[in-house]
């Protein structure tokens, strides 16, 4: 009885170093080092401020030909300048009030029933910008071609939009 009461405590003594070892080992195993990120690299994008705005999930031109912008991107200035253009719709401005963008910078609106108000009006890389008594308005260029001139000036307050249409019948006013 004597050796099998040996093996007996034999094999509980293994058994207990068995696990007594795995759980040392187990305790004592290096972690594997966390992944570092990588650098970030800079992104580059285009300048985008003097485009319209669009939709991320609407089908590129490409990909769809209805879809085709109105806009020139970025407009320049000689579509819309020394040219007459009549308010056609607008939440905030009568319509038949008159926009002329003049070469010197000079800005002309005249209502159909009040006084012609001058102003300023700036284009600089792709930017435009509104100045009415004296006050500067950011503004968006959102649709130009031969038939229309479409605006969105940040006033105060809600922007305005402006849809104007050529108006060959009006004469250039005087600066």
């Amino acid at each position: 009885m004597t050796s099998r009461a040996n093996r007996s405590r034999n094999n509980r003594c293994a058994t207990a170093l068995l696990v007594a070892t795995t759980l040392v080992l187990a305790a004592c195993k290096a972690q594997a080092p966390t992944p570092q990120p990588e650098p970030a690299t800079p992104q580059v994008t285009a300048d985008t401020s003097a485009q319209p705005a669009r939709s991320t999930d609407a089908p590129l031109p490409s990909e769809d030909a209805s879809l085709a912008p109105a806009v020139t991107t970025p407009a320049l200035p000689s579509a819309f300048v020394d040219k007459v253009w009549k308010v056609s719709k607008s939440g905030a401005v009568e319509p038949g009030t008159t926009y002329v963008f003049l070469a010197d910078g000079t800005l002309v609106i005249d209502s159909p029933n009040g006084t012609p108000m001058h102003g300023r009006w700036s284009f600089d890389k792709g930017a435009l910008v509104m100045v009415e008594e004296g006050i500067s308005y950011p503004t968006e260029i959102i649709a130009i071609d031969d038939s229309q001139f479409h605006i969105r000036s940040h006033n105060p307050g809600e922007p305005v939009d402006i849809e104007l249409v050529p108006a060959p019948d009006q004469p250039l006013p005087k600066p």
